[in-house]
């Protein structure tokens, strides 16, 4: 049996389900962090998938991977800044504690 573009869109699906779930679910501000890391990555499987399959020679799925893996890398970065500034100001990183950042 080999592995097809289904199999490599099932597990996208999966993990981004996985991801979306985290993400309305947790409290945390890293757990939610971690989780929208994981509906990125599952972005990047199925470029690299319609890539592999639509047309190998050029690699465009794989450059936009890279590029979504160097903007995730950042948003990351200022995520994780912006955790420990409102950590450092309120001790505690809950979503549902963060009431002065509603609009």
């Amino acid at each position: 049996m080999s592995v097809g573009p289904l199999h490599f869109m099932a597990l996208a699906a999966v993990l981004f389900s996985l991801g979306l779930y985290g993400v309305l679910s947790r409290k945390s501000t890293i757990m939610t962090l971690m989780c929208l890391e994981l509906m990125a990555n599952a972005v990047n499987i199925n470029l690299v998938a319609f890539s592999h399959y639509r047309t190998p020679a050029l690699m465009t799925g794989q450059m936009f991977a890279v590029f979504s893996m160097v903007v995730s890398a950042a948003e990351i970065g200022l995520g994780l800044a912006l955790v420990l500034a409102i950590y450092r100001l309120r001790k505690t990183v809950e979503l549902d504690a963060m009431q002065e950042l509603k609009g």
